[in-house]
C-alpha cells in the first residue's frame, strides 16, 4: 500500500478533514454509525467504490484512530469494523451536515434519494442511538 503523504495540518479544519474527508470516508463512518459490521456488509452498503479503495479507506480510518478492525482467523476469513470513541463522536457532525446538505438540495431543486436505496442506511441523531432518515443526491 502507498503511504499517504503526511502533510501537518495548517488548522484545526484541515486536521478534521485530512481524517475525513475524500469521496467515501463519511459514508463509512456513517454505515458503522449503527454499529459492527463485516467488510462484506461494508462492501454491498457503501455504493460505487471499488473493493480496494474501500480497504484503502478502511485502513486510514484505522491509522487515524476513528475505526478498529478485528480479523478472525477462521475459514472463510471473517473481519470486522467498528467505530472507536473519536469515530463515534463525528456521528452528531454528520448529521448536522446532513441536515445542511438536505436544506441546500430542497432551495436548489436538487432530486432526492432516500438513504437506504443510495447508502443503506439511516442518520444517527445528535447521538448515536437513535435514528432518522437522510435524502443523498441522486
Amino acid at each position: 500500500m502507498k503511504k499517504r503523504k503526511d502533510t501537518t495540518p495548517q488548522c484545526s479544519v484541515d486536521y478534521g478533514f485530512q481524517r475525513i474527508g475524500g469521496k467515501h470516508k463519511g459514508r463509512i463512518l456513517w454505515h458503522l454509525g449503527e454499529g459492527l459490521l463485516r467488510y462484506g456488509q461494508l462492501r454491498k452498503a457503501v455504493t460505487g467504490i471499488t473493493p480496494k479503495m474501500l480497504t484503502q479507506a478502511l485502513r486510514e480510518l484505522e491509522d487515524d484512530g476513528l475505526v478498529t478492525r478485528q480479523e478472525y482467523i477462521e475459514l472463510p476469513p471473517r473481519v470486522e469494523y467498528q467505530l472507536t470513541a473519536s469515530g463515534r463522536e463525528l456521528i452528531p457532525f454528520i448529521k448536522l451536515l446532513s441536515n445542511w446538505a438536505e436544506k441546500e438540495m430542497m432551495r436548489q431543486n436538487i432530486p432526492r434519494m432516500h438513504v437506504e436505496k443510495k447508502c443503506g442506511a439511516s442518520i444517527p441523531e445528535a447521538t448515536a442511538d437513535t435514528h432518522t432518515s437522510l435524502y443523498v443526491v441522486q
